[in-house]
């Protein structure tokens, strides 16, 4: 079992190396309960986007190795995915590569009676995400004060 609690930084460890030798990235990794099932999720990227093939490719590799190591006491699923083209924002070499691109922002208190804002992510520095909204408004977040950032990717989608 991870000391400390961080079970996710343990298992990041394990599985980054993996990855990388694949030609992946790890987006993100979640452990979490949900109902009665625990759930260690891996979210991967690389170029071009993730296949099936990927996902189940490093399902495998990474099997073993975190048997071998058992960073988590309980039983677990384990799922390999994409992180989709709305991702989330958690990290903060997230928001540092995604300087530029449309994303959507959630806080947790209404600002002016409004939760939800999208505009281009102009900036993230100690914390603090900087948006520029369609209207050309400017507005800044502080990165506790939000529920998610997500990217913005289905704007225009459809259309």
């Amino acid at each position: 079992m991870a000391k400390g609690g961080n079970t996710v930084g343990a298992i990041r460890a394990i599985v980054e190396p993996i990855a990388q030798s694949l030609g992946l990235s790890v987006w993100d990794i979640r452990f979490l309960k949900e109902g009665a099932t625990w759930y260690l999720r891996i979210f991967i990227d690389k170029p071009g986007g993730v296949s099936i093939d990927d996902c189940v490719d490093l399902t495998h590799a990474i099997n073993d190795p975190l048997d071998e190591a058992d960073p988590i006491e309980q039983a677990y699923c384990l799922e390999v995915s994409s992180p989709g083209v709305e991702r989330e924002l958690t990290r903060d070499a997230h928001f540092a590569a995604c300087l530029g691109a449309k994303i959507k922002v959630r806080t947790i208190r209404p600002v002016e009676g409004q939760r939800d804002f999208s505009g281009v992510l102009e900036g993230y520095e100690d914390g603090q995400i900087a948006l520029r909204c369609a209207d050309g408004a400017g507005l800044s977040f502080g990165k506790k004060e939000v529920s998610w950032v997500k990217l913005d990717d289905f704007l225009g989608f459809g259309d």
